[in-house]
């Protein structure tokens, strides 16, 4: 009994807590830039009726996809036939006119060279000589004005597209007071892509440029990626087409327009559209799992072991994703041992005992959303 009472009773602590690290990934990742931005039309025209008459043919249906040169309305075109007719007649007229004056101006001169002829007689033959020359020309722009009015008795599709509905009907009387809307023809096919990137994003496209050396010009033939808001992924694709030279100083943002072939008519003006931009080359990146990540009021973080296995808050900041894995563009070193698992048992300040695991990298063509 004396032994026993002898003993002391001694806190053992427990076993530092079993979490898994690992080591960040290594490899090239594609930087993307996204967007989401609007579809519209590369043209879009009032088809209208020049000229005035009676809606004589409708040679399309509501919604059709035609040519260009087509003839989608006919107006009337026997008034204009007729007064093409009359002014090629009064051309005709003129030119024989002309023909007789030239001949007595050539006589009177030669009369008048040989003192036969008086100076006024000469004069005379000269004027009228010159005015029925004046109206030749004036017959010749009257019949040039009928030829064109009767071509406006067609109206043709100036491009290749879809006429939307008509808005006039058979025997209506057209151009009575003006120019008359028949339909609007809208061509789909390219297609435009307009969407906005912040000052931060121009910077750094701009940093890029000098990086590589790229051009103004080389930079329009940039390829883009877009996708619908159902689509998977961004399955069409285009080049860039237009940026502006200036950014907007009411929204910060720079506006972009990209132009894609759209051969299959799937983007129609009006879609809203998502557009991803890809970095013209792959950059060196530390990739660490997305669900290591934690966030706080100062952003977000990781739990980093340093030598002796204590966890440390690491404040990162991060770039996009990749599968299942994100860029982490500073705040972390290449030998770090990440938390990557057990993270409620990895507490800062703490050691832990670590139990290392090897993360697999992934495609980088995969880069894509923050």
């Amino acid at each position: 009994m004396l032994c026993a009472c002898g003993q002391e009773n001694r806190y053992v602590a427990p076993p530092p807590p079993k979490v898994t690290v690992a080591m960040s990934v290594q490899q090239k990742v594609i930087r993307y830039l996204e967007a989401t931005g609007y579809a519209s039309a590369i043209n879009t025209t009032n088809l209208v009726a020049r000229v005035q008459g009676f809606l004589q043919k409708i040679n399309y249906k509501d919604g059709d996809q035609v040519k260009e040169g087509a003839t989608l309305f006919v107006i009337e075109p026997e008034p204009y036939k007729l007064k093409l007719e009359q002014a090629r007649a009064a051309q005709v007229g003129a030119q024989a006119t002309l023909k007789q004056t030239e001949a007595e101006y050539e006589r009177q001169a030669e009369l008048a060279s040989r003192q036969v002829a008086s100076k006024q007689a000469l004069d005379n033959a000269t004027a009228n000589r010159d005015s029925a020359q004046a109206r030749l020309k004036q017959a010749e722009v009257d019949t040039a004005q009928a030829a064109l009015n009767l071509g406006y008795t067609e109206v043709k599709a100036p491009f290749d597209g879809i006429v939307t509905a008509r808005q006039v009907s058979l025997g209506e009387l057209v151009g009575a007071n003006g120019p008359t809307q028949l339909a609007t023809i809208v061509q789909t096919a390219p297609i435009y892509v307009n969407f906005n990137i912040n000052e931060q994003e121009v910077l750094n496209i701009r940093a890029d440029m000098r990086r590589l050396g790229m051009t103004a010009e080389e930079l329009k033939q940039y390829p883009i990626e877009v996708g619908l808001q159902t689509d998977k992924g961004y399955p069409y694709r285009g080049t860039l087409n237009y940026v502006s030279p200036s950014i907007d100083r009411a929204t910060g943002t720079l506006a972009v327009r990209a132009i894609l072939g759209n051969s299959d008519q799937v983007l129609v003006p009006g879609n809203f559209v998502r557009v991803r931009v890809g970095a013209a080359d792959e950059q060196d990146s530390l990739l660490v799992p997305d669900a290591a990540l934690g966030s706080d009021q100062g952003g977000r973080y990781l739990l980093v072991l340093d030598q002796n296995n204590t966890v440390e808050q690491r404040k990162v900041t991060i770039g996009p994703r990749v599968g299942d894995l994100r860029v982490i563009e500073s705040g972390l070193k290449p030998d770090d041992r990440i938390v990557v698992a057990g993270i409620l048992r990895a507490i800062p300040g703490q050691k832990v005992d670590p139990q290392l695991e090897t993360l697999a990298a992934t495609p980088a063509s995969a880069a894509g959303g923050k």
